[in-house]
């Protein structure tokens, strides 16, 4: 994967803002450490950081087309996988090719079909092409958001990059928090509402959408978004369709140029891809194949099984290794070493995230990079075929809120009474929720309990799925390693939204369908065994050590975060037995300690950034 950026302004010569460009791009030089490259023509200045996945030797950025006496520019950040298709069908329309790289394939289809291109990609992507014929810039990010793209819009200045750090850099835009802002921290986060980026005059193009900017402005639209059909299939064809289109799936995202491993949990999402990959990989004649896994020193001694956690991964990841041979890699994180990465977890959101959740990934992700450079990763299934607990539970259910963040009295409690009054934050969440629910789309006829699961698992891919797609991506890209997710493929999605609840619920299981059309694949004691979320870990001095933390941040009298914050309450929660609850306040895995190390995190941003208020 890579890094982009640049500034577009019209009737300005960049040429004098090298420098500046260059520090933008610099900026993200751990998503791109393999090379760097910037163009600036005119009104437009491009910069990339890459990591060379396909073709090392070949497609460099930014990439010139000229064609019909016309040039067209790419920065371009992702992996398209139907990239040999598309290039047949451009050589058979008289193209020709200069390198085996998608980048090529990509710029020479919006050469042949302009926007329109977007349709036709299978892939995760975000880029930005300068159209010298039509003079307009064209952008557009894929259907599920696995690659982002922020931007900031002002008059005649548009300022993009694959990450905040890059825009914050260029002098139109400040790190100024508002109203709206501070309530995406400390109500909504450390998730996002789709298209918002935090900071008062930066946004991220939403999933699925494209956009123009052109003289006479900037404009955003939806190319691709779900929507709900009658589903025809019985259960055995379901099952067949699903099997056949994660195989196809998984097999197109295992192509690379460099080393490739696979990352192992225990649970079934990442054993399938797991074991489709081994057998892919025996099968094609590429030998055996890397898997990864995590967990903390000491975690057996101090876990205890509860309902958002009921078993451990270490006798399930054991068990897949025996039954797959891989050369399996067990990482192991001590506690002192998951809080240290907390502030470069946080770095490379550019924002406050999952704590220990984001930390302990990029260490672990660190740790991977030693062995391979792409990697295969079983996120999003849960939100697609509906595994977590509150797809299940009815006070989740009906709980009148995102049903991931069910503790928000409590959150607002949290603030001091002038930030309170002046965000509003359970107003600002209700709202947020209305939106989302009003969004989604409806099957006539529809009613019920089949009509409410369609609004959850509405919710939860576009709601819920982009914080961990956001996770996986900064803190992979952070060490410069590329994570594949087979599970956001659209085709799966598209389908998968539309097989009725009962259907998902196959054999009166969670994910029942998936587990059905993966029989024969993993062994019976992983197929059925019941859901455990990413590991964390339960180590109590972890607790403490961000406990104590926070109640330094709290001492602190020149702390940013004090106004924000009611401090004699957070001191008393802090006290309480409530400090170690299991009960999630944001996900499966975001109880207690990770309060008090979001609340750190909180003022470690706004101190790095120097985020004003206002």
């Amino acid at each position: 994967m890579c890094g982009i950026t640049g500034f577009i302004q019209w009737n300005h010569d960049l040429t004098q803002d090298s420098e500046l460009l260059v520090r933008m791009t610099e900026s993200m030089s751990n998503r791109g450490p393999d090379a760097g490259g910037t163009w600036i023509s005119g009104p437009c200045a491009f910069g990339h950081r890459r990591l060379s996945v396909m073709d090392p030797e070949n497609g460099a950025q930014p990439m010139i087309m000229n064609h019909s006496d016309k040039q067209y520019t790419l920065v371009y950040n992702g992996e398209l996988y139907n990239a040999p298709e598309l290039k047949k069908e451009l050589e058979q329309r008289g193209h020709r090719f200069k390198t085996t790289c998608d980048t090529e394939v990509l710029l020479a289809s919006y050469v042949e079909w302009g926007p329109g291109c977007v349709d036709r990609f299978n892939g995760i992507f975000a880029f930005v092409i300068w159209d010298s014929g039509r003079e307009h810039i064209f952008m557009a990010r894929d259907r599920l958001g696995v690659k982002p793209l922020f931007y900031s819009h002002q008059g005649d200045t548009l300022v993009f990059g694959s990450e905040p750090k890059a825009l914050l850099l260029h002098p139109a835009v400040e790190a100024v928090v508002g109203p709206e802002g501070l309530a995406e921290i400390f109500i909504i986060g450390p998730a996002r509402t789709p298209g918002h980026g935090v900071y008062s005059s930066m946004k991220e193009l939403r999933a699925g959408h494209a956009a123009l900017f052109t003289r006479n402005g900037f404009r955003s639209y939806a190319y691709w978004k779900l929507e709900s059909k009658p589903h025809e299939d019985d259960v055995d064809a379901t099952a067949a369709e699903v099997r056949r289109l994660l195989i196809d799936t998984l097999e197109r995202q295992l192509a690379s140029d460099v080393p490739l491993g696979s990352l192992l949990s225990g649970g079934l999402d990442s054993s399938a891809l797991s074991a489709l990959a081994v057998h892919y990989y025996k099968r094609t004649g590429q030998g055996n194949i890397d898997t990864f896994s995590v967990d903390y020193v000491d975690n057996d001694k101090h876990f205890k099984a509860h309902a958002f956690q009921p078993n451990s991964d270490a006798p399930y990841i054991q068990r897949m290794v025996d039954e797959l041979k891989t050369n399996h890699h067990f990482i192991e994180f001590d506690t002192e070493e998951v809080v240290e990465a907390l502030n470069a977890a946080t770095l490379s959101r550019d924002l406050p995230g999952m704590t220990d959740v984001d930390s302990s990934l990029y260490l672990f992700c660190r740790e991977i990079k030693k062995k391979a450079t792409v990697a295969i990763s079983g996120e999003a299934a849960d939100e697609v075929f509906g595994g977590y607990p509150w797809f299940h539970r009815e006070d989740m259910l009906n709980s009148g809120t995102f049903p991931w963040a069910v503790a928000p009295k409590m959150r607002a409690s949290l603030l001091s009474a002038d930030i309170a009054e002046w965000t509003r934050p359970l107003e600002y969440l209700n709202d947020r929720y209305s939106d989302a629910v009003a969004e989604t789309p409806l099957l006539a006829g529809e009613t019920g309990k089949a009509a409410q699961m369609r609004v959850m698992s509405y919710l939860n891919i576009t709601r819920f799925m982009p914080t961990l797609l956001d996770r996986k991506d900064r803190m992979s890209m952070g060490v410069g390693l590329e994570v594949r997710v087979p599970y956001c493929d659209h085709r799966l999605v598209e389908y998968v939204f539309n097989v009725p609840w009962e259907m998902k619920m196959t054999g009166d299981r969670e994910k029942g369908i998936l587990r059905k059309a993966l029989e024969g694949i993993l062994p019976d004691d992983v197929l059925y065994r019941k859901k455990s979320p990413y590991p964390k870990t339960h180590n109590p001095n972890y607790l403490a050590t961000v406990r104590q933390q926070m109640l330094d941040v709290l001492d602190d009298p020149n702390s940013p975060v004090l106004p924000l914050l009611d401090v004699k309450k957070i001191k008393e929660l802090a006290s309480s037995k409530d400090a170690s609850s299991n009960l999630p306040w944001f996900g499966q895995l975001m109880s207690g300690p990770q309060l008090f190390a979001y609340l750190t995190q909180v003022n470690f941003w706004l101190k790095t950034y120097k985020v004003a208020i206002r």
